[in-house]
């Protein structure tokens, strides 16, 4: 018996492929806790990851567009130090590579019907499918291995279904001559599918030894751009009409592959993208012959789609014939029945142990295999959850953190500030769903362990602190199992989505004379502009008046935070202002009115496009306005206040200036949000017998606002957590 005390996963690291351990992944509801046994090296996308790892980041930066203005933007909110300690603190701490794998099924979730321990299954998604021993695979993208089929070749799921759904897109029929340019493994699976569609089929490649083992896998005619002028090629043996269609799955970065794609197909043709090339279209390639020019986007219909990968929601099938997952299946059983022939590839198998190698081959110039597996240890397993990273340090004043939480926002936001605040603060563990993830923000700002494993965070001892940032639906079910562990916690905003929550979370403190100190992650109170509004307001004789405009922008209705797991960003994000209001009055609240838009259109959503009132006991007046329909080009946060004869204005947490009086406002070249302060304060009330940063009674406010304007605005009861 071989216990896994640390499950082996390979990352991209400058340049290369490193293999580290990690905690096994926990099964979720939806999900499929599969061990490994082979997966597939995708040659093309996984090696231009490794070699774009080894570039020096302004390259990368010109190569990956999207990526650079997202930085951009970072730089201009949080700062060019901030932006560049997070960027190459995640390059260094390496990324997960892989998205086609296949195992044994050690755990099934509690919702998902159709499965059981110890069916083989394949699985498919970047992030997903990893080169790792174990992996949790959404139910959606995993399927059952027929009988007779080895689990190497069904590891090449993903891939093959790449090119099944590039076929479908093209929407052959019996007879038809089609083109397929680039004669890689993708190239090999798609000309194998077309003949079994009864096409016949020509196939492209500068690699004359591809275009042989082509034409011994099916191909009726080979061409070699080397050797002659193949669109006239094309032509000759279409007795001068063209093709009636052409696959595209090379990768380059040249624009004229696609050119000559469209210029082998007759008229009326069809011409379907699946691999990376250039796209500067001529538009006398598409117009003259009225060409189709279509895109295959992945595996199928599904993919990018969370309610389909992750929530588990299939498509009917009368409706969406060919899902992501029936591609999947299908290939499967083109592969048992030897329709496709993966074994005249003539695959090379490295073990995990030496994924590093493999990849090495796979960059160095010269011929290089169309498939390589790589291969993991198949015997029983006990999934260790927990992996120690360094030497437990000595007991200190210091506050022990677990972070619950691995995301963008605790990895860009709260690890940094607790490195700024060391001499209060020490990561004890990260904890995250994934291991990979896990183990990634625990080795950067090292961590004594990191776990996949709640209950190993509440059993610690040595934890003072939970720093809880999960989805906001798991928020106040985590916050209650670690103050009833007798554990501190600081929770991102919401404390809970659901009303049953908040009930046992007040029950919790009215029941236990000595609690754990509570803090809600509502850090606008504390920001420097704020708490220099609050100076001027001190002596303040009149009720104040507060307009607050979020300008918030659209978010996708399938982002996560419009669906199940985020509440709606009323109660996810408002929630923030609401508690700005509470902090600003100092008042209880005595009444709430909220109207939202009538949309129009599905696009737009009753809980992120509303105004909402809220009257206090001291007279004030605060109003929200929260929307989705302006302009990025705007604010996206301002507030006036008034009261005693002035106007308080804030702009974006950069700016606060002030009319009426001598009293100085107060600017930034940075967005200073309070989240760093709010943890000065927290650091204050643990080590130095400070006052709450905030009551009780205040977090309670403000989620009890947020819970009326939600139903007030959607005409309906919050719903419950069962």
């Amino acid at each position: 018996m071989r216990d896994i005390q640390k499950v082996k996963q390979a990352f991209i690291q400058g340049g290369s492929v490193q293999v580290h351990h990690v905690p096994s992944p926990k099964v979720s509801e939806k999900s499929l806790l599969v061990r490994v046994a082979h997966s597939t090296i995708s040659i093309g996308t996984e090696i231009a990851g490794v070699k774009m790892s080894a570039l020096p980041l302004y390259r990368r930066a010109l190569k990956q567009r999207e990526h650079a203005k997202r930085v951009l933007q970072m730089m201009r909110d949080q700062g060019a130090k901030r932006t560049w300690d997070r960027v190459t603190g995640q390059l260094a701490a390496g990324l997960p590579t892989g998205y086609s794998a296949a195992g044994e099924v050690l755990e099934v979730g509690e919702q998902v019907d159709g499965f059981r321990p110890g069916d083989l299954v394949a699985c498919a998604g970047a992030g997903v499918a990893n080169h790792a021993e174990v992996i949790d695979v959404p139910v959606n993208l995993a399927v059952k291995i027929p009988s007779g089929l080895n689990t190497a070749f069904a590891s090449t799921v993903a891939i093959g279904s790449i090119a099944m759904q590039g076929v479908r897109r093209a929407n052959v029929t019996l007879g038809e001559t089609i083109v397929v340019v680039g004669l890689g493994l993708l190239g090999q699976i798609t000309l194998q599918l077309l003949r079994a569609s009864g096409c016949r089929v020509i196939g492209i490649d500068l690699d004359r030894s591809r275009v042989q083992l082509g034409i011994e896998n099916g191909l009726n005619f080979g061409i070699s751009p080397a050797d002659e002028n193949w669109v006239e090629r094309v032509h000759k043996l279409t007795d001068g009409f063209g093709a009636d269609g052409a696959i595209v799955t090379a990768a380059t970065s040249s624009n004229e592959v696609i050119s000559q794609a469209m210029q082998c197909c007759r008229k009326k043709g069809r011409v379907v993208l699946v691999g990376d090339v250039g796209l500067n279209l001529n538009r006398s390639d598409l117009y003259k012959k009225e060409l189709d020019f279509f895109i295959s986007c992945s595996y199928g219909p599904g993919r990018y789609d969370a309610t389909y990968e992750e929530a588990g929601q299939d498509y009917p099938l009368p409706y969406v014939r060919w899902t992501e997952g029936r591609n999947m299946e299908e290939y499967l059983r083109l592969l048992a029945e030897g329709r496709v022939n993966l074994a005249s590839l003539q695959p090379q198998t490295f073990p995990i142990d030496r994924a590093t190698e493999a990849y090495d081959s796979l960059k160095a110039d010269g011929k290089k295999p169309l498939i390589v597996f790589v291969e993991y240890p198949q015997a029983e397993t006990t999934l260790q959850r927990t992996i120690s990273l360094r030497a437990s340090q000595p007991k200190s004043h210091r506050i022990r953190v677990a972070l619950v939480g691995a995301g963008g926002f605790a990895q860009g936001m709260h690890l940094p500030n607790l490195v700024k605040l060391r001499n209060d603060f020490e990561l004890r563990c990260v904890m995250s769903r994934t291991g990979g993830n896990a183990r990634a923000a625990a080795t950067q700002y090292q961590a004594t362990y990191c776990t996949t494993e709640y209950k190993q965070v509440l059993d610690d001892a040595d934890v003072d602190l939970v720093l809880i940032s999960t989805r906001h639906n798991t928020h106040g079910r985590m916050v209650l199992e670690a103050l009833q562990a007798g554990k501190n916690v600081f929770v991102e905003k919401p404390l809970t989505i659901f009303p049953e929550e908040l009930d046992a979370i007040e029950d919790f403190y009215r029941n236990n004379p000595n609690p754990p100190l509570l803090m809600v992650g509502f850090n606008r109170r504390f920001s420097p502009p704020i708490q220099r509004a609050k100076e001027v307001l001190g002596n303040r004789t009149t009720p104040v008046l507060v307009n607050y405009r979020m300008n918030a922008g659209y978010i996708p209705q399938e982002h996560w935070i419009q669906g199940e797991e985020g509440g709606g960003r009323n109660l996810g994000e408002a929630c923030h202002i609401y508690d700005l209001f509470n902090a600003i009055t100092g008042s209880e609240y005595l009444a709430v009115s909220a109207q939202s838009i009538l949309p129009g259109s599905r696009q737009w959503k009753k809980n992120d496009n509303f105004v909402a009132n809220i009257s206090y006991a001291d007279g004030s007046v605060c109003s929200l306005t929260y929307t989705a329909l302006g302009s990025k080009g705007f604010p996206k946060e301002t507030m006036e206040i008034f009261a005693d004869g002035k106007v308080i204005s804030l702009e974006d947490y950069k700016s606060l200036s002030i009319s009426g009086g001598r009293q100085k406002g107060w600017r930034s070249t940075t967005q200073q949000k309070g989240q760093l302060e709010e943890l000065k304060a927290l650091a204050g009330a643990l080590l130095r017998n400070e006052p709450w940063p905030m009551t009780l009674d205040e977090q309670i406010q403000a989620t009890r606002i947020s819970f009326e304007v939600e139903r007030q605005i959607t005409g309906a009861f919050v719903e419950s957590a069962e």
